[in-house]
This record gives structure tokens, C-alpha cells and sequence, in this order.
């Protein structure tokens, strides 16, 4: 199954298609090199084990700069004076590992008042540098990933107590960077592992001064590493199986003369074959950071990023098409007449830029000032492969007349490349000032943001080998008016205006702290569709939706914390798909109508404690309440092998539970890990089914899995290290009726490296295999979608309703990564 950026996906033919892969020699060369780098492990181990105790005893944070009191990227009165957000700006390796955070990078200290998990530096660079977000953060408390490949580069797919990514806010360096409309993070296109220097994961809620308008699911916020103060730069060069390779070069400016500006610029280029079925992908990525600080809290920062990423999809089975072919449900390798199934013509296009210019002032002792300016474009195109009628076919909802193509099957069908332009630019300013005192932190901000979406998608006919005709950028097939035959032809514009003020209060020689916030959210959306027939032509949309938040800590030692929270949060509808008509060729109505145009709303409780020290635990009981809670389900077009998406409005649904996580400082060089949690989420209404309701009240709700777990453990001499990591994940429903669910699984990682000490002008050389999916286990990850019921079922008032499989994401298999990399 292909689906492009709205949904529209295409249902293939099953053929199996050979995989070339790379040598597994390149894993057993690099266990040779590690071997043999033994025999400069005694003369190094000294100096290096020295090191390493030097930097685990430090008092400083990891990146041996405290996070500035005032909101130093992602503004937040709930963590103003507190010393968890830290940026790398220089460590123990070259790579940006000190050794210094618990649990081997997944337990680093947390103090907000809240839910709160995070990664480091310790963790990310041992983990595969091919690695998107989604991949790094699956073994913290609460989250399940849906691997859908062993490299981890495709793919965004995860829930966290039950919310998808959709329902979860992404801010990157404090600026939102998920698509605005459709809320998909393309975590993959913002930055290059090797310059990730943080990610922290809040489940259930955002900052009050997030600006975010979807996270009620709680928020991801990704840092990226600071300029070093010398100059410099990092290599890393990985290849592996699957044709696999990665080559990343990042050069530090260190101080420019005396000027206090520091930046670095970084390039990497990654090609792949899909592990599963023909075909694979590409991909550029440019990062570059400059920064200038002075005084007491004074900063201005310029962070730019370009992606361009093009892969072939990973087609996504039926429950009843992955017990019949497995792995082998894929795209065809070779092309013959009339195959829209064929691999070439089914292709995601991603590129991306962000430009921001997050900045902080202190214009008093007790004032001061925060302004985050940004802009992001991202576009397509997104293609796949459709036969369309050269006479037959309709252009919205009126007849297209004789196309005139040539190339016909018998049945006068003719093999296009649908192609879909998506062009979206979205930019904001979120500013803020915070007044501090001894008892008192007040903080007052306003967040706007606009975005423009435009989107004409358009069909070009194939030759006999499955080559578009006339290429992406030249003539598409138009009707005999001269107009391009288009299922949409999309124009989308939103405005979105936030207010949000929040007051901290610091008691008790400021053990206790108490939190009052209240954000308002003032969002429009109009989006039109000029396909002939449309209606309606124009829809638009305004909401407006108050939020209020209320957050306790108290310190019973100095090692020791105690909270309780309530917080709320809205999503407004998801997609363009809930605003606009969508058509299709085959079709003279429309085959998508516009969705329920509610928004979602979400209210929870938290309390819980932590410690951190040399053992570090937390565990938190939460609950919450959803109302107009949002889904996406696919359905086959009648008399064509198209799926289309559309959000649903399930109703309620009440979501409890208990997370945990403990972990263990450096312990003979060691540091073990250990996550859980246990969730019952239940949907509250019976379900609309259009003529009649499902009897869905009670029943569990989907990809809500009632146990997760993970194992982490890691190993650091200074010479030699390795990771292991394991991460259990319970049954899923997949239906509202829980009539189709996806087995239990588990998978597990390791990671072993080897450190030396200095080759000539290299510091710190390190070769590092990565093995993802140690035992090849065969499974199903999470569900792409879900639908009402799987089987026939007698709704409330008596009629049948008939029956819709979901569909599944099929879990990557295995793969073996070799880097070397090296500071200079």
C-alpha cells in the first residue's frame, strides 16, 4: 500500500522481490577490529578508565552548562529553575558522550512538575546513526514505536498512553515542527542524529507556553547540540546490511576572532535498499547552528536545516493479507503493461527547511524577554502508481471526455504516475516575558503563527518500462479544455493566534512551588478545492478554546520530590480531508466527504515521585478524560484498488494508569535501566456508524496496549562499551468493537564499540556495530489505522453492520550497522 500525504493510498498486487543486501562481512570485519583492538586495551585502559571516573563523579550536567533560569529554549514556567534542559557543548568523546546520565543516557534528572522522560547524548550515540526520533525513544515509559524498518529512517508512527503521534505536540529548539494540519512530525527531515544532543518526552501534557494547538497527548522536544568554543569537527562513516550507508562530516568554527559567535555547518548523504520488497531511498541533510551569548542570559541563536529525502513506501498489509503472504505482501519488482503496482511508480518525496532564530534578553534583574521567530517549508512531491480510463474517466464530478492516451491495456485502462505537489509554508513568533522575584515567577506570552498549503495533484502517463512520460515537472494528462485532470486541487490558509499567561509561587525556602496557568487558543481555517462539482467549494472553520493548567511540586530532601498536576490540552481536527471533497477519476461523486469538524479536548490528573541520585526512580499514577476523541481509518473505493482515510469522532474515552522507570548511576561501569507501565484506556460512547451505532460503550480502546515494558543495559570502560536493550509490548485492539487485535511482541538491541584514545590528529576514534532486531522476530508493530469493527456486527438499534479490516505496520526485521567516527 502506498499512501501519499492526505491519505490516498493504493492497494498492490503481492510479488516478492529479492533484497540486496550487503555482505554480513562488514559486521564480522568489524568484530575482527574489535578483537584485535584488545591488545591496546591494557596500555590505554589506564588513562581512559581515569577519564571517564573523572567525568561520572563531576558535579557538572553533561553538557557542563546549566540550562539559563529563563526559558533558554523552550520557555516554560514549570521549568524555570530547573536544571534539566542542557545542551552539548562539549563531553568526554568525540561522539558527545560523558557517562554521565543515568541508565546509560535514558534517565537524565527530571524536576518538572509532571510526567517526564528523557534521552541524552549518552544514549543517542550509541544507538544506530541512521536513527530518526521516533526510533531513539522507545524504551521510555509510556511510548510504543512502530518500527516499520530496522534503519529506522521511515516512519513516525507511535503512541504514547494510547495518543498517536498525531496527538502529540513536536517542538524542536522551542519551535513546533510537526505539519500544522495533518500533525505528521517527519521527524526524520529536522536534524541528523549526530547533532540531536537531547529529546525529552512529557506524556499527557505540554508546557503552558508550548505553542502548540494538537498535544493532548503530551509533547516531544528535541535540543540540538551547541557550538563548541574550539574549532574543529566531527566524522562518522556507517554502511551495513540492507546496501546501507551514512557519511556525516560536522565543522565547528570555534569563537570567530572575539566576536562571542560560535557555529558549526554539517552535511550527511544516506542511501539504502528497503529490507522488505523492491526499492529504497536517499537522502541529504544539512544542519547548521551559530550562536552568540553575552552577559547574564543574554542569547541569540540562528539554526537552519535542509532535508531532502526521496524512498520508496513500505506497503502495509490486512490482518488477513499478512497471514497469507507475510513479509512477501510487497510492491512488484519488474514492470509489465498496466501494473500500477509496480515499485517505480510508487515513491515519498520529503523536503524540508526550517529557519529559526530563538532568542533570549535579560532587560532587568528581574525581567526578561524571550522571542522565537521561524519558518518551515516543507513539500513534495508525493507520487504512486493509478490506471485510469482514457475514456471512461470523470474530472470532479462531471466527464472528463476522451483523454487520448495511449499505451492501453485490453480493457482501455492506461498506467499513470499520480503525482501530488503538496506545497506548505508555515511561519510564527512566539514571544514571551518573564518577571522573577524570590517568591514569584509570572510569565505572559503570545504565540502567532500562519500557514499557507496549496496542492494540485495531477496524472502522467508511463512508457512501456514504467517511466512517467514526461517527467514530474513537465506536461500532465489535461482534458480537452486544456485543463490538468486533478482529484484536488487544494488551497488551504490557518491563522492561529495564542495567548497564555502562567504564575509560579516559591514556598518554603522554595521547596514548594505551585503553578497557575491559562492559555487560550484562537484558531481559523478556510481551505477551498476548485475541482469542478466541488461542494462545498469553500469551508472554513473557527475555534477558540481555553485552557487551563494547575502544577504542585514539594522537595521532600534534596534528592527527593513529590507532585501532583491538572492540566488540559485541544487538538483541532486533523487533515484536509475533514475540510475538503476529494475525487477520484473513477468516480463522478466525490470519494472523501468533509469529516466532523469537532475539536478534541483533553483533561488529566497526575501525582508522582521521584528520586534521583546515585539510584534514580519515578512513578506516576495519571487519568484522563477525552472528549471528541479522534482516530483515522482506511476503506477500499468500490471498484478500485485505492484506500482512503478519514478522521473519525469515537466519542469519549477514559485513559488510567501507572508508569515507572529506575536506574542506576555508574556502577563498575555499568548503568542498568528499567521502564514500565500498565494502562487501561476504555471508549466511553457507542460508536456512529453512519445508519446505526456499534455498542463500542466499555469496550477497550484501540493500540492501547494494557503493558509495556523495557530492559536497558549499558557497559563503559572508556575503551570498550556496548548497550543491550530489550522492550516488551502487550496485545492491542485494532477495532472499536475489539473484534481484531495485533499479537505481543518483544525485540531487543545491542551495541558493542571500541574507544581508543588518539590516532595522530584524530581524537577519540571509535568503531561501534549496532544490531537492531537481534532474533529477526517476525510481527506486526502497531495499526496505521483503526476501524469500527472487523466483523459483521448487530448495531444498537438492530441493522448489520458490515465489517473493515484495519492495517498493520509490519515491524522491521534485522539489521547490522558498522561506524567508525572520530572527533577532530
Amino acid at each position: 500500500m502506498f499512501r501519499n500525504r492526505y491519505g490516498i493510498a493504493v492497494a498492490l498486487r503481492f510479488h516478492e522481490q529479492p533484497m540486496n543486501k550487503t555482505s554480513f562481512r562488514i559486521a564480522l570485519l568489524c568484530s575482527t577490529v574489535v578483537i584485535g583492538a584488545a591488545s591496546e586495551y591494557a596500555e590505554a585502559r589506564t588513562s581512559h578508565t581515569q577519564r571517564a571516573h573523572a567525568v561520572s563523579k563531576s558535579s557538572a550536567p553533561q553538557t557542563g552548562t546549566k540550562a539559563k533560569p529563563a526559558l533558554r529554549h523552550s520557555p516554560s514556567t514549570l521549568e524555570a529553575r530547573s536544571d534539566e534542559s542542557v545542551h552539548v557543548t562539549g563531553a568526554a568523546y568525540g561522539d558527545g558522550v560523558s557517562n554521565t546520565t543515568p541508565g546509560g543516557g535514558l534517565m537524565p534528572v527530571q524536576t518538572a512538575p509532571r510526567s517526564q522522560s528523557g534521552i541524552t547524548r549518552d544514549f543517542i550515540a550509541k544507538m544506530s546513526p541512521t536513527s530518526n526520533v521516533q526510533a531513539l525513544i522507545g524504551n521510555l515509559p509510556g511510548v510504543v514505536t512502530y518500527s516499520q524498518d530496522p534503519l529506522g529512517v521511515s516512519g513516525d508512527s507511535l503512541n504514547i498512553r494510547g495518543m498517536n503521534e498525531e496527538q502529540i505536540g513536536y517542538l524542536f529548539e522551542g519551535i513546533p515542527i510537526a505539519d500544522p494540519i495533518r500533525y505528521a512530525p517527519y521527524t526524520g527531515t529536522i536534524v541528523d542524529t549526530e547533532n540531536l544532543g537531547s529529546v525529552t518526552v512529557s506524556q499527557g501534557s505540554p508546557d503552558v507556553d508550548a505553542p502548540l494547538y494538537n498535544a493532548v497527548g503530551g509533547q516531544i522536544t528535541m535540543s540540538e547540540i551547541n557550538p563548541s568554543h574550539k574549532a574543529g569537527g566531527y566524522l562518522s562513516l556507517t554502511g551495513g546490511t540492507h546496501s546501507t550507508n551514512k557519511e556525516f562530516l560536522r565543522l565547528e568554527t570555534g569563537e570567530i576572532g572575539h566576536s562571542g559567535i560560535r557555529g558549526f555547518v554539517s552535511y550527511s548523504h544516506m542511501s539504502w535498499n528497503n529490507w522488505r520488497g523492491p526499492g529504497g531511498g536517499t537522502r541529504h541533510h544539512t544542519d547548521a547552528k551559530f550562536i552568540k551569548e553575552w552577559g547574564d542570559g543574554n542569547s541569540v541563536s540562528a539554526v537552519f536545516g535542509y532535508n531532502a529525502t526521496k524512498y520508496t513506501s513500505y506497503m502495509n498489509p490486512t490482518m488477513a493479507a499478512w497471514n497469507k503472504y507475510g513479509r512477501s505482501y510487497n510492491y512488484d519488482g519488474h514492470y509489465t503493461l498496466g501494473d500500477a503496482n509496480y515499485y517505480g511508480l510508487n515513491q515519498s518525496i520529503n523536503n524540508a527547511m526550517t529557519v529559526m532564530a530563538p532568542s533570549h534578553f535579560t532587560l532587568s534583574n528581574h525581567l526578561k524577554l524571550n522571542v522565537a521567530p521561524y519558518y518551515v517549508h516543507m513539500f513534495g512531491p508525493a507520487v504512486w502508481g493509478q490506471n485510469i480510463s482514457s475514456a471512461n474517466s470523470y474530472f470532479g464530478t462531471g466527464a472528463a471526455g476522451n483523454l487520448n492516451l495511449s499505451n492501453l491495456t485490453s480493457d482501455g485502462m492506461a498506467t499513470t504516475q499520480a503525482v501530488d505537489p503538496w506545497n506548505q509554508k508555515s511561519s510564527g513568533l512566539n514571544t514571551s516575558l518573564v518577571w522573577s522575584t524570590k517568591y514569584n515567577t509570572l510569565t505572559f506570552g503570545y504565540w502567532y503563527a500562519y500557514t499557507q498549503h496549496e496542492e494540485l495533484a495531477n496524472y502522467i502517463q508511463t512508457d512501456a518500462q514504467g517511466n512517467s512520460v514526461s517527467g514530474f515537472n513537465n506536461d500532465p494528462i489535461r482534458v480537452a479544455d486544456g485543463r490538468i485532470l486533478t482529484p484536488w486541487d487544494l488551497n488551504f490558509k490557518q491563522q492561529s493566534n495564542t495567548l497564555y499567561l502562567a504564575d509560579t509561587v516559591h514556598l518554603l525556602n522554595d521547596r514548594l512551588q505551585i503553578t497557575g496557568g491559562f492559555k487560550a487558543t484562537m484558531l481559523s481555517r478556510q481551505g477551498t478545492n476548485l475541482v469542478p462539482g466541488a461542494d462545498p467549494y469553500k469551508n472554513a472553520k473557527n475555534y477558540f478554546e481555553p485552557m487551563p493548567e494547575f502544577y504542585a511540586s514539594y522537595k521532600l530532601t534534596d534528592h527527593d520530590q513529590i507532585y501532583i498536576n491538572g492540566t488540559t490540552a485541544f487538538r483541532a481536527p486533523g487533515s484536509v480531508e475533514v475540510y475538503s471533497q476529494l475525487f477520484d477519476p473513477s468516480s463522478s461523486t466525490a470519494v472523501e466527504q468533509p469529516g466532523n469538524l469537532k475539536p478534541e479536548y483533553s483533561i488529566g490528573e497526575e501525582i508522582g515521585y521521584r528520586h534521583h541520585g546515585f539510584y534514580n526512580a519515578a512513578i506516576s499514577f495519571f487519568n484522563y478524560n477525552i472528549t471528541n476523541h479522534q482516530v483515522t481509518s482506511y476503506g477500499y473505493l468500490p471498484g478500485t484498488n485505492s484506500l482512503v482515510s478519514e478522521p473519525l469522532n469515537v466519542g469519549g474515552e477514559t485513559a488510567r494508569g501507572v508508569q515507572a522507570e529506575l536506574a542506576l548511576g555508574n556502577w563498575h561501569h555499568f548503568s542498568p535501566y528499567l521502564s514500565g507501565q500498565y494502562l487501561h484506556a476504555t471508549i466511553d460512547n457507542n460508536y456512529n456508524a453512519g445508519s446505526d451505532y456499534l455498542p463500542t460503550a466499555g469496550k477497550k480502546a484501540p493500540s492501547s496496549p494494557k503493558f509495556t515494558g523495557s530492559i536497558g543495559l549499558r557497559y563503559d570502560d572508556g575503551t570498550f562499551f556496548g548497550n543491550f536493550a530489550l522492550r516488551y509490548v502487550d496485545t492491542q485492539y485494532t477495532t472499536f468493537m475489539n473484534d481484531q487485535s495485533l499479537h505481543s511482541y518483544v525485540t531487543s538491541n545491542m551495541t558493542l564499540g571500541y574507544r581508543m584514545q588518539k590516532l595522530g590528529p584524530a581524537k577519540h576514534p571509535t568503531i561501534q556495530l549496532n544490531l537492531v532486531n537481534l532474533g529477526d522476530n517476525n510481527y506486526l508493530s502497531g495499526a496505521s489505522s483503526a476501524t469500527g469493527n472487523a466483523k459483521a456486527t448487530k448495531g444498537v438499534y438492530g441493522s448489520t453492520i458490515k465489517g473493515a479490516s484495519p492495517v498493520y505496520v509490519v515491524g522491521g526485521g534485522f539489521a547490522a550497522l558498522v561506524s567508525v567516527s572520530t572527533g577532530f
